[in-house]
């Protein structure tokens, strides 16, 4: 038994399932939080946040509560769908690695000037906002360890000598 798990271990720690795994999920969250961009319960919720922040509010006058929130769905559903292509392209998958870092980067700067420990109790319990941003710092390590991925794929692989 301890020789097959460790056949097991041993196949398992030199696949790069653990990159497929991060992928598969990165994309989900990307996908499901693009998509619900589109329906108005999402873009007044997301409004309420970003359109009183510097990089979204110039959005809102322009196209309006609905407008804008399509546009962050569709950013969201692009970078998911570069991520995904990174598995064949690491090209695609470095664009839309940084296009997660920049994505997390962004709505963890929500979090300065934001209330985020609970009325009444203070640091650490988390309210509604922190529980919502801290999140995505586990989300931006994934990006940034997937960019770092394709940057390793982009690499010229070294050539094995001629017998």
């Amino acid at each position: 038994m301890p020789v097959l798990s460790q056949t097991v271990f041993n196949r398992l720690s030199a696949s790069r399932i653990d990159i497929h795994l991060m992928r598969a999920a990165i994309v989900f969250i990307f996908l499901m939080f693009g998509i619900a961009k589109f329906a108005l319960y999402e873009a007044e919720g997301v409004a309420r946040t970003a359109e009183h922040y510097w990089l979204f509010s110039w959005m809102y006058p322009l196209w309006g509560v609905e407008g804008a929130s399509n546009a962050i769905g569709t950013l969201e559903l692009t970078t998911g769908g570069l991520i995904a292509l990174g598995a064949i392209s690491p090209r695609a998958g470095l664009l839309g690695g940084l296009m997660g870092i920049a994505t997390f980067l962004v709505t963890l700067s929500f979090s300065f000037g934001a209330d985020l420990w609970e009325e009444g109790y203070g640091f650490p319990y988390m309210g509604g906002t922190a529980q919502f941003l801290f999140k995505d710092a586990g989300l931006l390590a994934l990006c940034i360890a997937l960019t770092l991925d394709s940057i390793r794929n982009l690499r010229p692989s070294p050539r094995t000598p001629a017998p």
